[in-house]
């Protein structure tokens, strides 16, 4: 039976060598538009679900590898989803304090297969992605 869902996919997170480079590429190729930027890192959205473009040589999350970094997905509850992920056979990964403008948190996980996505709250995805409303 396919359990009710928890979470939407809110933002795929790119690591790359070139991130200017990269961000003009979505922007000309999709009409993305920039909602905050550094020197290692552009955060890009079409309104809907957002794209973190991080730089594979200067940010130090990125690994020094090129590709799929992360996925991210909102949730209306942090501890629900996490015991859920976990029960699912996620692997706890960390957790990001503070980011942006306030006291938000996001947890990282691996997924079976090793691959890297993080679970965050309405409350978080607004003030680290600068969007006034999440649809």
């Amino acid at each position: 039976m396919t359990q009710p869902l928890l979470g939407k996919l809110r933002h795929i997170s790119l690591s790359v060598k070139d991130i200017e480079e990269t961000a003009r590429f979505y922007e000309q190729a999709f009409g993305m538009f920039r909602v905050r930027q550094s020197n290692v890192a552009v955060m890009m959205s079409d309104g809907v679900v957002s794209l973190a473009i991080i730089s594979s040589t200067k940010n130090p999350n990125a690994e020094e590898r090129e590709g799929l970094h992360h996925m991210g997905f909102l949730i209306d509850e942090m501890e629900n989803a996490a015991d859920r992920v976990l029960g699912a056979g996620a692997q706890y990964h960390g957790q990001i304090n503070g980011v942006g403008k306030g006291p938000a948190t996001e947890r990282k996980y691996r997924d079976p297969n090793g691959i890297v996505f993080d679970i965050v709250t309405r409350e978080h995805a607004e003030r680290v992605w600068c969007l006034p409303q999440i649809v």
